[in-house]
């Protein structure tokens, strides 16, 4: 398809900077089918949920992967993206033009790394020194890595620390957060637990390549970054178990939703999964794990754009943009919520 097909104008006020306060205070748009858009609130979910659906979180935690240093008199920023083994990390790296491999690049704190390996897509390999693990070595020396759309807008601060992690985070490894799970707080849990609504998580370490635009003109030339996952056995039993009873699995964000189906059979069955996914869902696409999803407003011509049109159509999610736009929500990692519902499917039937 037309990369072009999934664009959109939005006026840059739009844009949160913050997150909503309480953190499930923030909107959300019920989309259900073909039916009419309601406007509620996250904090509405134990209502419009049944009793018996699963809500599969992501529990990934953001590691302070930004880094800025110094090779020679040349600045360079690194942003970690995706962990090779347990010196190295392959990294995007601004002023890049000034790296050679073999450069050693100083960080604060006494941390340094070695660029190893200069990758098509303009990422290098880092090799850390030392003996002390590379999170260890963050800690001391890296920022919380805020999306671009709002870095570029304001300075990191204390806030984000705690405002950019979800209450679900446990596994160290991602440099973006799983952010449809950033409304959820304990008294809502507690709320959808008291509605039956049942709880499960995986994990996804999420990549910043999930900001690099589309360059492409065709969706069938863009090559989709990978990401490393995990789902348990016990985990993929126990959603297969609830589906059967007639309970829908709705993915909290998109990483969620990309992990179960890359983890799920042509039989339907989730299965689990260790290991890399470079899944890419555009509109076609026979959906066999997921019944609803709910993530936030995404970036025009975007891979998730393009994922959201291919779970309930392009035309019904320009639709919905549109209205979102309209109704003055707040777009992207810190704004407001969507609910997306696609009309009910017996087992055999397209998605």
């Amino acid at each position: 398809m037309r990369v072009d097909l999934f664009d959109f104008e939005l006026p840059p006020e739009r844009i949160a900077l913050r997150p909503a306060r309480p953190r499930d205070a923030a909107r959300m748009l019920v989309v259900e089918g073909d039916r009419p858009f309601a406007d509620s609130h996250v904090r509405d979910l134990p209502r419009l949920l049944r009793s018996g659906d699963v809500l599969v979180f992501n529990d990934t935690r953001v590691i302070p992967a930004q880094l800025e240093g110094w090779r020679g008199e040349a600045r360079i920023g690194a942003t970690l993206h995706k962990r090779i083994d347990l010196r190295r990390w392959q990294a995007f790296v601004r002023n890049a033009k000034r790296l050679r491999a073999g450069d050693r690049i100083a960080f604060p704190a006494d941390v340094a790394a070695r660029a190893e390996e200069r990758h098509e897509d303009g990422s290098w390999t880092l090799l850390f020194e030392g003996d002390e693990p590379v999170e260890v070595l963050l800690e001391r020396a890296g920022r919380m890595p805020l999306p671009p759309y709002i870095a570029g807008k304001r300075e990191t601060d204390e806030a984000d620390a705690s405002d950019y992690q979800t209450i679900f985070a446990r596994e160290k490894g991602a440099v973006a957060a799983p952010t449809a799970a950033l409304h959820f707080t304990p008294e809502l849990m507690d709320r959808l637990d008291k509605a039956g609504v049942k709880r499960e998580t995986l994990t996804l370490h999420v990549g910043a390549g999930t900001f690099l635009p589309v360059k492409a003109q065709d969706t069938a030339d863009h090559r989709m970054h990978a990401e490393w996952g995990r789902i348990e056995s016990d985990t993929a039993a126990r959603l297969n178990a609830a589906r059967a009873e007639g309970g829908r699995l709705i993915a909290v964000g998109t990483t969620s939703l990309r992990l179960l189906e890359s983890a799920t059979g042509e039989d339907g069955m989730i299965r689990s999964f260790e290991g890399d996914t470079s899944i890419f869902i555009t509109p076609g696409y026979r959906f066999r794990a997921v019944d609803g999803l709910m993530t936030n407003f995404h970036l025009p011509k975007s891979t998730l754009f393009m994922l959201v049109s291919a779970l309930m159509g392009l035309e019904r999610m320009q639709a919905v943009y549109a209205h979102a736009i309209a109704q003055e929500y707040r777009f992207y990692s810190y704004g407001d919520s969507s609910l997306l519902l696609p009309d009910n499917w017996g087992p055999e039937q397209d998605r």
